[in-house]
């Protein structure tokens, strides 16, 4: 199986840069163009090739790669920029031989940018893992286009990767929507739903319980979006708080389309259980219920009883209270928030153990905390000093007893400093997010129907 991606090659290589050997002598580096000239040399570094075996060039000469990728630029006046984009296609150890890595390499680069730009392809076989490197004009030389490297790029060399290995008999690695969005895949791979997902869901709920436009858009105005641009227009978009941009409906995918969503809002119209629908947000006001009765036992000002009533709001949007008959989910930011629970959770605890209560005893407790672990550290200090003047192994072999035990008991009062600074970091996002909550519940009117 084999992993690739490439990265665009721009005023300065990275690290690649400084394991790039001196140039060829030969060549006048007065008329080079520093970062191409040193990427093609990082590739073609001789003692990772075997001695140039492995190189190859497509769409120019492998003995005058430079210099035609530069001709090509200067043909079409386009010298700034990305000079040049460094792809990688790493292969698991064991599987392939270096003469099938160049080959399936030589085919993968002739696939992606053969058709329009110079291309060089070695195949280094430094490390464990036999990798190929492939250098690409960002010029054409045949339109003097610019490569514009778009995410779909990324995945259509991985496709066309995966396809060349299953053509020489290789294994490949399973599909993950990793190489799409990283950071949705993150989130899926702890469980919880991408805000795309969870809005398509949302839309789906709402869709099946409405049978007119107007009562699609109330639905979700109860679930906490709004909308920037609403039925009247072609494509409507929603939006919730704290995401960057609104979504269009219709990118969520075909059967989402305004003339999607209205032909089956058309098929509800014969669902006689939809003429009493009522929103599902004003059956329930959960964060107003839930500070309705915690309160009435509890300081107002409390910073404990601010991560309670939220650890439970959170833990209203898990599959098991969700699931429950007439639950209403809270916003979308706060279920956003749901992947979090352990990290809010420990964070609860670490309040409780240590009868934390208001902002004032928080601070305190923090003072305590930062001198005990200076005053360990100190003591721990003093320790090793001593020991560099230990007169015998005996007296060594205490000293670093000491030292060890000492640090025993660092460690969980560092790790008490590390949730302690999360709290505080923690505890103005999650009353702006609590307030946003509190208004949205308290300016829903009272239960209507959606016809």
């Amino acid at each position: 199986m084999a992993s690739t991606g490439f990265w665009p090659v721009k005023s300065r290589l990275k690290d690649v840069i400084d394991y790039a050997e001196n140039p060829d002598k030969t060549i006048d580096k007065r008329f080079m163009d520093d970062d191409l000239w040193k990427t093609i040399c990082y590739a073609e570094n001789d003692r990772k090739t075997d001695q140039k075996m492995y190189v190859s060039a497509i769409n120019c000469p492998k003995q005058r790669t430079y210099q035609c990728m530069m001709d090509t630029k200067r043909r079409f006046g386009k010298l700034g920029g990305n000079v040049a984009y460094h792809g990688y296609q790493s292969f698991v150890t064991g599987e392939v031989t270096p003469e099938e890595a160049h080959q399936i390499g030589m085919e993968t680069a002739r696939r992606m940018w053969g058709d329009e730009y110079e291309i060089v392809v070695t195949t280094h076989l430094n490390t464990d893992n036999i990798h190929n490197h492939i250098v690409v004009n960002s010029v054409s030389f045949k339109t003097g286009r610019k490569f514009e490297n778009h995410i779909r790029d990324h995945i259509r060399l991985r496709e066309i990767s995966d396809e060349v290995c299953r053509e020489q008999g290789k294994s490949v690695i399973p599909f993950s929507h990793f190489y799409g969005n990283k950071k949705a895949h993150w989130v899926r791979q702890s469980g919880q739903l991408t805000h795309r997902e969870m809005l398509r869901k949302d839309v789906d709920e709402a869709i099946s319980k409405s049978s007119t436009y107007q009562a699609v858009e109330r639905y979700l105005k109860g679930l906490g979006y709004r909308f920037e641009r609403d039925f009247r227009f072609q494509y409507p978009s929603v939006r919730a708080e704290g995401w960057r941009r609104a979504v269009r409906l219709e990118s969520l995918g075909k059967e989402y389309s305004k003339e999607s969503i209205r032909q089956k809002l058309l098929e509800n119209w014969r669902k006689p259980e939809l003429y009493a629908v009522v929103v599902p947000s004003r059956k329930r006001k959960p964060l107003l219920d839930l500070e309705e009765n915690l309160r009435r036992a509890e300081r107002m000002d409390s910073v404990t009883l601010l991560f309670q009533i939220f650890v439970e709001l959170l833990q209203l949007s898990t599959d098991e209270a969700s699931s429950q008959p007439n639950s209403r989910p809270i916003s979308p930011t706060m279920r956003a928030e749901v992947r979090k629970l352990d990290r809010y959770l420990e964070e609860y605890h670490l309040l409780c153990d240590n009868d934390i209560q208001s902002p004032q005893d928080f601070t305190a407790w923090r003072e305590s905390l930062d001198s005990r672990i200076a005053s360990l550290e100190q003591e721990r200090n003093s320790m090793r000093l001593k020991l560099r003047r230990a007169k015998s192994p005996d007296e060594a072999a205490a000293l670093k007893e000491q030292a060890k035990a000492i640090t025993k008991k660092l460690v969980p009062l560092r790790k008490q400093r590390q949730v302690a600074q999360r709290i505080e970091e923690d505890i103005p996002k999650i009353r702006g997010w609590m307030e946003q909550e509190r208004a949205m519940e308290m300016g829903e009117g009272r239960n209507t129907r959606l016809r």
